[in-house]
């Protein structure tokens, strides 16, 4: 089987996952989703005149000439209406937040005052405005606040929350599901036998999914067996909107999980030009992506990076779905042999002084070295030939991978 190149592969899984249908969802359940359409003010924040600072509701002009005494003639705290007006000599002690009372037009803040009795003294000269928030000073009625494809923040939710909203139409964190197929596979604390490994890719590509900001769905171990293989990938897509597996997608004569997507939906598998996660495969299964990753623990993590991740977050209606794409500089060499494969070196990046990228690669660069892999925090791109020598320019992926 003749080597795909990346790209090609990359654009085959990309055009095929579209943007899951939008939904609304609450309020509180809404952070890093995608909106789905603009979302406007339907009343103005804030609602009403009120004052950004502790101190004293007062007419400007009666604080000419200052130190000025006023009367003091109420009290007025965030959350009350007000029940009294500010008349000439006169002043309303007023909390953060309260609304501006009738006949003021400044507020002097407590810092600039003192009291004796029902006497406020006035130490500086106010002007009109003072401290005073006007209605509609954030936000307007009619006001787009969200645009569309905008990716929800914290501080977005906020302003929704300001303006009443409790449900928000977004398009939803697609549903993943993962799989580990092998008769080898174990976990937990179990003595093994020999020929047997404990699952970790599995628990890798669940916290993969889970940090890519998708509802990450445990499926379990399944052995080498096409009915069994064919029963778990049935349903997994009953309540799955992806399904993401890991081995039997090479050409050996127990890789089952090739066999199966092919019989129930419309399956392409490749070898990859690339080192690691050569083996890939994707199709559709009722509609619904499945990615078939490559059992090297390394290699699965790689190939969820550059295939799974984005055509995910193409489903989550994310415009960017790749992590950070940088310029490098190599602190060490990274050699290689021409093979006719792009190489994704592992390495540890961090900025020099100069605020470039320098890189330099983890040991252990094998598909099976997870623990090496733990260690690094980006991919470097090192194309076909001899690699690039220390000092040179470097492609990198920074995927903090620790």
């Amino acid at each position: 089987m003749s080597l795909i190149p990346l790209e090609e592969v990359r654009d085959t899984v990309l055009g095929a996952c579209a943007p899951l249908s939008p939904r609304a969802v609450p309020l509180d359940e809404a952070l890093g989703c995608v909106a789905a359409a603009a979302l406007e003010a339907e009343e103005a924040v804030p609602p009403f005149a009120n004052t950004a600072m502790d101190g004293f509701a007062v007419r400007a002009s009666d604080t000419a000439g200052a130190p000025v005494e006023l009367k003091i003639v109420g009290t007025l705290p965030a959350g009350a209406a007000p029940t009294v007006e500010v008349g000439p000599g006169q002043a309303v002690r007023i909390m953060t937040g309260a609304p501006i009372p009738d006949g003021a037009d400044a507020v002097v803040m407590v810092e600039q005052t003192s009291v004796e009795g029902d006497v406020v003294t006035v130490e500086q000269t106010a002007s009109v405005g003072d401290h005073i928030r006007g209605p509609g000073e954030d936000l307007r009625p009619g006001q787009v606040v969200i645009e569309p494809d905008t990716v929800l923040g914290p501080a977005h939710l906020g302003v929704l929350a300001s303006l009443g909203y409790q449900r928000v139409p977004v398009y939803p964190r697609p549903r993943v599901g993962v799989m580990s197929t092998g008769d080898e596979l174990v976990e937990g604390p179990v003595a093994l036998r020999p020929g047997q490994i404990r699952d970790s890719n599995r628990p890798t590509l669940l916290a993969l999914v889970r940090r890519s900001g998708f509802v990450a769905v445990d499926l379990g171990l399944v052995a080498d067996d096409e009915a069994a293989i064919e029963a778990g990938v049935r349903r997994a897509l009953e309540t799955c909107d992806a399904l993401v597996t890991s081995g039997g997608v090479s050409v050996g004569d127990f890789d089952y999980m090739k066999t199966v997507l092919g019989r129930l939906g419309q399956l392409r598998s490749w070898q990859v030009a690339i080192k690691p996660a050569k083996p890939f495969a994707f199709g559709l299964v009722g509609g619904k992506p499945v990615f078939g990753l490559p059992g090297n623990p390394v290699s699965s993590m790689v190939s969820f990076e550059l295939f799974a991740r984005p055509a995910l977050r193409r489903m989550g209606g994310h415009r960017d779905l790749d992590r950070p794409l940088v310029d490098a500089v190599a602190a060490e060499p990274l050699r290689r042999r021409p093979d006719g494969k792009l190489h994704l070196v592992r390495v540890v990046a961090g900025l020099g002084e100069d605020g470039r990228w320098r890189v330099r690669p983890v040991a252990g660069q094998a598909s099976h070295q997870l623990w090496a892999a733990a260690g690094a925090n980006a991919l470097a791109f090192v194309p076909d030939g001899p690699g690039v020598e220390a000092g040179g320019t470097v492609r990198l992926l920074l995927t903090d991978l620790c």
